[in-house]
């Protein structure tokens, strides 16, 4: 369970108004606990916006909810005047600022005087948080806000559309709940939810079985372009800004790709690069066993998260960002080459 300051209680049954923010590049586990958190604090009679910094991905566009997401790149100078009149400003599913990009980034720290709450299971949360409700060892934020809502005893108030979002949310973060991640109180949550009458059917086919034939496209160039590297039991893809426009690539569509990579028999470190205009090259990092993904993402590509699941990014491009991490993968030849426990 999640303990909460018996501050924060008392000021959730004072404030009138709070916003929610999430991080940038939204994934399930993002919006899912956003949109859970949000139609909780409404029933709760406290008006409440959620907030991306940008653009939702398409496969994510039919959770219960989503049409009153604001994005802020899109409705900058609306947002800002509902931070600056909101009393509590929850971030959820990030563990630093810098997650929601740098114009967010630096509005949101001239806000020295709102009261901002977290909530997140990554590694080494920042400091701006007031309340800092941070557990790494939870499967996913969706997790940690069903925990917060059952700790102020408002699971009656759970009905299908939350229970959605947050199923949703663990699913996708758990990867069908397959990741070590997944722990027995992690699946009493699950099947908690699908008692609020979820469709977890449907759910799995919205996610993962209503691709666009240009997204499978895309995912045979990725798979054509993986390279396995036996010695260090490593698999990595590469897809440049062409390699998508070629695809007409839509945000989200490569979701999972990284995956497959760890899906070879012998393969203990799977990395994905993808080349964009706007934010240069984004990595996903992927491992099995005992391998630190994070600490390679933290080390060289401005990253991190779980040991097992981490994102970085370079301004670089693409042919110097993989030969980066080439040239840096024999650093961690004796991890990777030691036994996967």
């Amino acid at each position: 369970m999640i303990k909460i300051p018996d501050t924060l209680k008392h000021l959730l049954t004072q404030i009138q108004q709070s916003a929610i923010i999430i991080h940038r590049n939204p994934d399930g586990d993002a919006l899912g606990s956003g949109l859970a958190l949000k139609q909780y604090l409404q029933k709760r009679d406290i008006k409440v916006d959620l907030v991306s910094p940008n653009e939702i991905p398409n496969y994510l566009k039919w959770l219960p909810g989503i049409n009153d997401v604001l994005i802020f790149e899109q409705q900058t100078q609306k947002i800002q005047e509902i931070l600056k009149n909101s009393q509590l400003i929850f971030t959820l599913d990030f563990n630093d600022l810098s997650r929601v990009g740098k114009d967010f980034e630096k509005y949101l720290k001239t806000l020295k005087d709102r009261t901002f709450v977290m909530i997140d299971h990554h590694l080494e949360p920042a400091d701006y948080a007031k309340f800092k409700l941070s557990d790494s060892s939870k499967s996913s934020t969706s997790e940690m806000v069903y925990d917060f809502i059952s700790a102020l005893d408002g699971s009656n108030l759970i009905d299908q559309d939350m229970a959605t979002c947050l199923y949703t949310g663990i699913m996708t973060d758990t990867g069908s709940f397959k990741f070590p991640n997944t722990t027995p109180h992690t699946m009493c949550i699950a099947a908690d939810l699908m008692k609020k009458g979820i469709n977890h059917n449907d759910i799995q086919i919205k996610i993962y079985d209503s691709f666009s034939l240009d997204k499978l496209h895309l995912l045979g160039e990725a798979l054509n372009k993986l390279i396995f590297l036996p010695q260090y039991k490593t698999a990595y893809i590469a897809l440049s800004r062409s390699d998508l426009k070629k695809h007409h690539y839509q945000k989200g569509d490569t979701e999972g790709f990284v995956n497959y990579g760890l899906s070879l028999k012998d393969a203990d470190f799977a990395v994905m690069f993808l080349e964009n205009e706007q934010e240069g090259v984004r990595i996903s990092f992927r491992s099995k066993g005992n391998f630190p993904a994070n600490a390679f993402a933290k080390r060289y590509f401005n990253g991190g998260g779980h040991k097992n699941a981490a994102g970085g990014r370079t301004q670089t491009n693409l042919d110097e960002a993989v030969q980066l991490f080439l040239e840096k993968l024999p650093e961690f030849i004796t991890e990777l080459q030691a036994k996967n426990d």
